[in-house]
């Protein structure tokens, strides 16, 4: 008998290690999960997410009973609770999938270390990502810092080593230990708001919600992925996130679909979540700081009123307020929306990217901590990207370009519905007659711009410049 220890992999099928522990066990598998307080209390740590978790628990639960067993459910120090249903079931050993987090990696090395010194076995497995951390490398054996040539690298690999989507395991009905309930969301987070995003959870749903967009979306998605109003994206990111899904899945969803730019370039956006992930696991100094250290001397401003205007969606620049207003009804944004936001938070109000960071993490449903850091690295110019720091997007040519109509604005800034299109991006610049007309006044019912985007930019830059001046090395690594 082995236990399976889920952490970011709650499903049945296509669980590398679950499949691995069931072989090797005859089926017989103690499934557990483990609250961890130590993520729990971590600086990231989101109500939103916590309860789509335990959305995707109940869901897995649901699913493990249908074969006769039921998810046995502890909370605590991941060390103790393990070798208190080691002793409790009598198995002997543990098998989970590797996570590559700073805190993941010190976790994990430290639990196998007890455990085998213990006598119990212990066996973890890649199924976070496509290939890991070793797999895609330098012809030197250097981690890249760069995504084009490591997507290259990548996509030679893979047509040398094909993915492999495996079903799920026969798993055994087998007496389990008694199971803690999965706790409410107040049990955890007693101070979470009585309204949160909510996300269809379960392996289930997140299959049919990948069957969808392979059989619609996926075909324009090189171009539909952009429109801003549009469901031109997979949505699927929570489900990742949360190992509801596969990468595998998707990878093998993707290369069976008809041949073409829109599957080519989502299989992209799956290179780019390996190519972070080992980013953060190789420089795990980019979690706390920038990738490039030179940009940690930055002298942001830091303005807290401009900040909680970015927050609440109420800085007079709509492309910028659906965004956030997205983010906070659905825990989610679309991805043009978040390089938009955080382009606009570090490049026009000047404000540290750490600080996005955290509120995205705070409210995202999908918030992972490489993807994340690694967007908001890329916005900000301080990380792996090539392109330079002064790459600065346009609030407002942004709006213009990926939501012409305003009807992604319209969607989720309703003071803005009735604004005619050719002033929705600028309303500050509508006359007052058409003001009236649209029912908004600009000042009171939606605000004037907080900011000047062609002053902060050029503020940007020389703050941007005042730390590379001394060091030319760093612009032109940037």
């Amino acid at each position: 008998m082995l236990i399976h220890w889920f952490r970011r992999d709650l499903r049945l099928r296509d669980n590398t290690a679950l499949i691995a522990a069931a072989h090797a066990a005859g089926g017989a598998v103690v499934p557990v999960f483990i609250f961890d307080d130590a993520i729990l209390s971590g600086r990231f740590a989101s109500p939103a997410r916590t309860q789509f978790l335990l959305d995707c628990l109940a869901a897995l639960d649901a699913e493990l009973r249908t074969l006769g067993l039921y998810l046995v459910v502890r909370r605590g120090e991941p060390l103790s609770e393990l070798i208190a249903l080691l002793r409790e079931t009598g198995a002997t050993g543990v098998t989970w999938n590797r996570d590559y987090t700073p805190y993941a990696i010190r976790r994990d090395r430290a639990i196998k270390q007890s455990l085998r010194a213990a006598g119990y076995s212990t066996h973890s497995y890649k199924d976070l990502v496509i290939f890991e951390m070793d797999e895609v490398v330098t012809a030197e054996g250097r981690p890249y810092t760069v995504y084009t040539p490591y997507a290259k690298r990548w996509r030679a690999r893979l047509a040398t080593e094909p993915v492999r989507v495996q079903e799920m395991s026969g798993l055994a009905t087998i007496p389990l230990p008694p199971s803690k309930p999965i706790p409410r969301l107040t049990e955890l987070f007693p101070d979470a708001p009585a309204e949160l995003p909510r996300f269809p959870a379960g392996e289930a749903v997140a299959l049919a919600a990948l069957d969808h967009f392979v059989r619609g979306p996926l075909i324009d998605y090189a171009q539909g992925r952009d429109r801003l109003a549009a469901a031109g994206t997979s949505r699927l990111s929570p489900y990742l996130r949360m190992g509801v899904l596969s990468p595998r899945q998707c990878l093998s969803a993707a290369l069976n679909a008809p041949p073409g730019p829109g599957p080519e370039s989502w299989i992209g956006e799956l290179i780019w979540r390996d190519f972070y992930i080992q980013v953060l696991y190789h420089f795990p100094h980019a979690l706390r700081g920038s990738f490039k250290p030179v940009y940690d001397r930055i002298a942001w401003p830091n303005d807290p009123t401009l900040f909680a205007a970015w927050q609440q969606g109420q800085t007079g620049y709509p492309i910028v307020d659906a965004a956030m207003r997205q983010l906070q009804r659905e825990g989610w944004m679309h991805n043009r929306a978040r390089m938009i936001v955080a382009s606009f938070l570090t490049k026009d109000l000047l404000v540290d990217w750490r600080w996005g960071e955290r509120h995205f993490m705070h409210l995202l449903l999908d918030g992972d901590p490489a993807a994340n850091n690694g967007g908001w690295q890329w916005a900000a110019g301080t990380g792996t990207d090539a392109q330079p720091y002064f790459r600065i997007f346009n609030p407002v040519s942004q709006g213009q370009k990926f939501d012409p109509d305003g009807a992604y604005v319209r969607r989720y800034v309703p003071e803005l519905a009735r604004v005619p299109a050719r002033y929705i991006h600028e309303p500050h610049t509508m006359p007052l007659a058409e003001q009236i007309r649209a029912g908004v006044q600009i000042g009171r019912d939606y605000p004037a711009p907080i900011v000047d985007h062609a002053t902060q930019r050029k503020r940007a830059l020389e703050l941007y410049r005042a730390v590379t001046h001394d060091n030319p090395s760093a612009e032109r690594y940037a």
